[in-house]
């Protein structure tokens, strides 16, 4: 896909993977670029960063009613989109044992149901059109599942299947699908995970440091995306740990009970 010229909605672009691909699609030369969050105050501060091409637009990706409205709005004024970023995410952790159903309902909402309704309705009008692509933002941890992040794991394994299914069946009508997947990425998300557990705020205290250590840049997942749009990439890791989960977990399935062990332990 040639981005210069596209029309593009990103979700979760207040901060963090979501401006930084909003920048990166700026820098492509696309047209109009959609960012979308709920954090209203980091949109204004990306508008004012990013110039006339982003229009920001207030959107709780949990609510059908708001993306049903925003689809609406978009397709009047452009049609279908050429690009879609389904970015909007939130951390949790905790197991099955610790996590209430609560935060289950809050997880599933934002990290699943929103990835679900960007595609459930602007996908149509792209089949339509006979062009597009679809980007949803799972996690290592989409294809590599440890122990103590039941409720964020079940939503990335389901992003990460989710647009399996999807890629082929929209691939007969020139619309790709696209899954990114980020390892240790320094961003608010880890800051502001829900934790559970005896060790809770041990753990959040060791997994911040980690990432803070790692410093690894959201704009090298903002390129990454770009690439992925511009080559109609199946699964794309970013991060070496991603990409060394992810050629381990295909090589060696049965060394994903011992590894995640490893992993929690390292973030106890």
């Amino acid at each position: 896909m040639k981005l210069r010229s596209a029309v593009t909605l990103v979700t979760g672009a207040a901060s963090g993977i979501g401006r930084s691909t909003v920048l990166s699609f700026v820098q492509k030369g696309a047209a109009r670029v959609y960012a979308c969050d709920v954090n209203e105050e980091g949109l204004a501060s990306l508008a004012k960063e990013a110039g006339s091409a982003v229009v920001v637009k207030p959107l709780d990706v949990s609510k059908r009613a708001a993306w049903k409205t925003l689809a609406a709005e978009v397709h009047e004024a452009h049609g279908a989109l050429d690009v879609l970023v389904n970015n909007a995410g939130v951390g949790l952790s905790g197991g099955i044992l610790d996590t209430p159903l609560e935060d289950w309902d809050w997880v599933v909402s934002i990290n699943l149901w929103g990835v679900i309704y960007g595609c459930h309705f602007f996908a149509p009008k792209m089949v339509e059109a006979k062009k597009g692509q679809i980007v949803n933002i799972s996690s290592v941890f989409g294809f590599f599942g440890p122990p103590g992040v039941a409720g964020y794991v079940t939503t990335k394994f389901g992003v990460l299947g989710l647009s399996e299914s999807m890629r082929g069946e929209l691939a007969p009508f020139n619309v790709g699908v696209s899954t990114i997947c980020p390892g240790l990425v320094s961003t608010n998300i880890v800051k502001e995970t829900r934790y559970h557990g005896e060790a809770a705020q041990k753990t959040r205290t060791k997994v911040v440091g980690m990432y803070e250590k790692k410093n690894y840049s959201p704009d090298n997942v903002g390129q990454a995306i770009v690439g992925a749009v511009e080559r109609n990439q199946a699964v794309v890791p970013v991060t070496p740990e991603a990409w060394a989960l992810y050629y381990a977990k295909r090589a060696m399935p049965n060394l994903s009970g011992p590894l995640g062990r490893l992993v929690r332990k390292q973030s106890q």
